[in-house]
């Protein structure tokens, strides 16, 4: 009865008969559009049978497909995708399940026409916004197939492009239709983010060959359009942007587990242009998050080759720049802390030559020059970020960085042995570097906030150590601190301009702030540039960033009283090279000499008094005609002409301090106080810093006026040094130190002993005290002595006479 009512096509159901009715009987022709307006119709009329007939298109499919009648499976999809955009009724999740039933058959296919086919109907369907939801629908077949496309292999180059295009706009629409909707399956899991992202990375990374015939403009710019770089590109930007807060870490690290196993940081352009488009792509609030991820991903990589952890610092410093208009994060300082880290880590590894520093056993060989290229990249790292932060976090950076420093006078930890030498040296000069590079970006008007106390003495403490190279980079340091108005460049080489209004300098009156620091810290600069000059080792760099010192300090932080300190300064330099008590080289002296000359020429013009200018200006005629060589011109050039008769030249190539402090006397300026030679104070750090001349250079110094001018000549002869005013010297020394001993015994005894044992010694000394003081009062107050020789107490008791006030023996805590 069944067989019968089947083959009888009017007891069909009416669905099924609709359905018929709009396959042609050659598939040629297409979909029977009238036909199919009906079955349209009916599936608006009756919607409880759009499941029904969603199933029964399936089976035609699936029968369809497997007897290759290829036209009737496009007629089939074609009519499924206008069911579908006209039909929007709360059954349509069954109709649904059918259609991508039958998407999931082509997808199947090893038809390269019928995989695209059933791509383009899945798109289409991933633009529709259902009205109801659906609570049980799984994508998971689609995101491992569509991934699958996107890294066909294909023979043929045309049709290979086409199933990986194909791939990635299913791909972009499996993420449209459930990114935004809840209750569909989370996108986000790893379990797919590992399968999409990847595949859209993978088509970034090839970039299909040209094909040889060349096509018109027109026809180029659609073919780029359509190439499945720019799509997937297009499918990474959109699904990035889509991302949120929670959501960042499992899109991000799908990237770097691809960069990996590529080996794609090496070369990092591919990898940079990757994070150029997540930066761009993710909400600038999230952005800190990619930082993060980053920073974890080089500590996870600290054993790997220097060109991979390179590459990663360098993507890292890209990243960071295009940060600067989102957020870092919350976390700045730990930031800078993995990146040092690093760099210290890299130091390791270049000493010991393995990356397993307490063994010493690696399997990989360690290259020198790859680790100082990843040295150099952390520290542009370093600089990227810091220019990104506001200016009181750069201070903060700063503070971090010089903290970290290994310094004798601090904390930190020196390691003894040549191997910890070279440790701390290498350290000390990284650190400093990325110092350099954070300060140079760093603009502050007020030099307080600037260089306050703590950092200006740890930076001060490096600029007195013995390696060369740490004083240049803390002299450097310091100058970017205060140039704040780009005169640097415009005195980089030291001359004896005549002019100086052709440098176009930016002079701005001293502010407040400035001269509040400038009391507070002059003297302790001045003494370190002082020190510095006394430097053998000292380079044409050297004395150029000096002489940028002084005359940075000249035109952003003076007034007359550091005017007058500044000339004292330099006199005092003049003075080293004159006497020659540290044994200088010849190159070493008249590199100071001419030191002096380009200072003193600039300054005489800046506060322009005639007569102070007129001094300088005949010294250096009379330089230029006897000792050119006491001149910048002939000191700092390639080949420096030098003379070793230095210690026979003629007064009247030296600058005067009893002329200088005359003429600028005579304009208002402090005379006593220029005429005063300058003599820097022994401090502690001397003793802390490892450098044998500081100290025994200033507390030796004997004779300071004489010694500290030119005039010396002129004066009574010095004191003739002998081996017993040596020795008096060093025995004046050793009691400073024994004395410096029982007060550190005394203030640690303060300190740490209990407040028992410091109540009963207080006590003691001043029940002792009393009972002097009372012997001194009983003394005091008698009266004075009858004409007899004795007075009588009031107990007529005679009694000796008084001792003269001249004659007693105080107590020495009463003796002022």
């Amino acid at each position: 009865m069944y067989g019968v009512c089947g083959c009888c096509g009017a007891l069909r159901p009416r669905y099924k008969r609709l359905v018929d009715n709009i396959f042609p009987e050659d598939p040629e022709d297409g979909l029977v559009k009238t036909n199919m307006e009906k079955l349209t119709f009916y599936a608006l009329s009756a919607p409880e049978k759009l499941d029904r007939i969603g199933a029964y298109l399936s089976e035609r499919l699936i029968r369809d497909v497997s007897r290759h009648r290829y036209g009737y499976v496009c007629i089939a999809m074609e009519a499924l995708d206008q069911l579908l955009m006209a039909c929007h009724c709360q059954s349509i999740n069954l109709f649904v399940e059918s259609f991508l039933k039958m998407v999931a058959k082509l997808l199947e296919s090893e038809k390269p026409n019928l995989q695209i086919l059933g791509t383009n109907s899945f798109v289409k369907f991933a633009n529709i916004e259902e009205d109801t939801p659906s609570y049980h629908r799984s994508y998971d077949f689609f995101v491992s197939r569509f991934s699958e496309m996107c890294h066909s292999s294909h023979d043929d180059l045309e049709i290979r492009t086409k199933i990986r295009m194909s791939g990635i706009k299913g791909l972009q629409g499996v993420v449209r239709k459930t990114v935004n909707d809840e209750l569909q399956a989370n996108i986000w899991d790893p379990q797919h983010m590992d399968k999409i992202v990847p595949s859209l990375l993978f088509n970034l990374q090839h970039v299909e060959e040209a094909e040889s015939r060349s096509p018109s403009p027109l026809q180029a710019t659609e073919k780029e359009k359509e190439s499945p770089t720019e799509l997937a590109e297009r499918c990474l930007r959109e699904l990035l942007g889509r991302a949120a807060y929670g959501n960042i870490k499992n899109a991000i690290t799908p990237v770097l587990i691809h960069l990996d196993n590529h080996s794609l940081w090496e070369p990092k352009i591919f990898a940079t242009r990757c994070f150029r488009i997540i930066m761009y792509s993710i909400q600038p609030q999230h952005s800190h998050l990619v930082i993060q991820q980053l920073l974890g991903h080089l500590d996870a990589n600290s054993k790997s080759a220097a060109t991979v952890r390179a590459g990663i610092v360098e993507v890292l410093s890209e990243a960071a720049v295009i940060a600067a208009s989102g957020s870092v994060g919350p976390t700045v300082l730990e930031v800078f802390n993995t990146l040092l880290r690093q760099l210290r880590l890299s130091i390791d590894y270049a000493l010991t030559g393995s990356y397993n520093c307490i063994t010493g056993v690696s399997t990989k060989i360690i290259k020198e020059h790859e680790e100082r290229m990843f040295q150099e990249a952390v520290i542009k790292t370093i600089g990227s970020f810091a220019s990104t932060l506001p200016t009181y976090q750069q201070s903060e950076v700063m503070a971090f960085i010089m903290n970290k420093v290994p310094l004798p006078s601090s904390q930190q930890s020196i390691e003894a042995g040549k191997a910890g030498e070279n440790r701390n040296r290498l350290t000390q000069i990284m650190l400093l570097k990325s110092l350099l590079q954070v300060s140079v970006g760093f603009q502050c008007s007020n030099m307080l906030t600037a260089l306050p106390s703590a950092f200006l003495d740890r930076l001060l403490s490096a600029a007195l150590m013995e390696d060369a190279e740490i004083r240049l980079f803390v002299l450097e340091i310091l100058i970017s601190f205060i140039d704040r108005h780009d005169n640097r460049q415009k005195f980089s080489t030291i001359s004896t301009i005549s002019d100086i209004s052709v440098l176009k300098l930016k002079v701005e009156k001293c502010s407040r702030q400035d001269t509040v620091f400038m009391k507070k810290h002059s003297q302790q600069l001045f003494r370190h540039i002082y020190l510095i000059c006394k430097e053998e080792s000292n380079i044409q760099a050297h004395y150029e960033a000096l002489y940028s010192m002084l005359v940075l300090i000249s035109i952003e932080l003076a007034n007359e009283e550091v005017v007058v300190d500044l000339i004292r300064l330099v006199l005092a330099v003049q003075e080293i090279a004159q006497i020659n008590e540290d044994n200088l080289t010849a190159y070493n002296r008249c590199a100071l000499f001419a030191l002096g000359a380009a200072y003193l020429n600039l300054i005489s013009q800046l506060i322009t008094v005639p007569t102070f200018c007129q001094h300088i200006h005949e010294v250096i005629q009379m330089r230029q005609k006897e000792a050119p060589y006491l001149l910048p011109e002939d000191v700092f050039v390639e080949r420096p002409r030098l003379s070793k008769s230095l210690d026979r030249l003629g007064p009247e190539v030296f600058f005067w301090q009893s002329k200088i402090s005359e003429v600028l006397g005579g304009s208002g300026y402090n005379a006593d106080r220029l005429s005063t030679p300058y003599v820097p104070q022994l401090t502690d750090e001397d003793r802390l810093s490892k450098r044998k001349s500081i100290g025994e250079t200033i507390s030796l110094q004997v004779e300071v006026e004489s010694r500290n001018s030119p005039e010396r000549e002129q004066r009574a002869p010095a004191e003739e040094i002998t081996y017993e005013t040596l020795k008096k010297a060093i025995d004046s020394v050793a009691v400073e130190e024994q004395e410096r001993e029982r007060r550190r015994q005394v203030v640690e005894k303060f300190q740490k002993a209990p407040f028992e044992e410091i109540a009963a010694h207080c006590g003691a000394r001043a029940t002792l005290l009393q009972s002097k003081l009372n012997q001194i009062f009983e003394i005091t107050i008698r009266p004075p002595p009858s004409p007899s020789g004795t007075i009588t107490a009031a107990y007529g008791q005679p009694q000796n006479h008084s001792i003269p006030v001249y004659e007693m023996k105080f107590p020495d805590l009463c003796v002022y």
